[in-house]
């Protein structure tokens, strides 16, 4: 089992910035997936970006251009740099783990609010 300890999230204003951490720690295999997971009330959860430790990262259309995903190996930590957000980036971000044969491991979620 792998455990996720997120931290970052918090009240912006529109067009302001944030960075999320998501730390891993236990059983990590040196091949995975990171990344971020979202939802906003109402909707279902939905892909905001990942990462592998082979050095592919995906975006979902609607934060390309604004969000950066980035890993410390070192640390076992990935980052989402979240620029120019949106009152719709509105939502808990969730961090996920995942590798082959095993079922994804999940943070805790963080609030992430953007309002005047």
């Amino acid at each position: 089992q792998v455990q996720l300890v997120e931290s970052g999230g918090g009240l912006v204003q529109p067009g302001g910035s944030l960075r999320l951490s998501c730390a891993a720690s236990g059983n990590i295999f040196s091949n995975n997936v990171m990344g971020w997971y979202r939802q906003a009330p109402g909707k279902q959860r939905e892909l905001v970006a990942s990462d592998s430790t082979g050095g592919r990262t995906n975006y979902a259309e609607f934060v390309k251009g604004r969000f950066t995903i980035s890993r410390d190996s070192t640390e076992n930590t990935v980052y989402l740099q979240m620029n120019s957000l949106k009152p719709e980036d509105t939502a808990v971000y969730y961090c996920f783990y995942a590798t082959i044969g095993r079922r994804n491991d999940w943070g805790q979620g963080t609030q992430v609010t953007v309002s005047a």
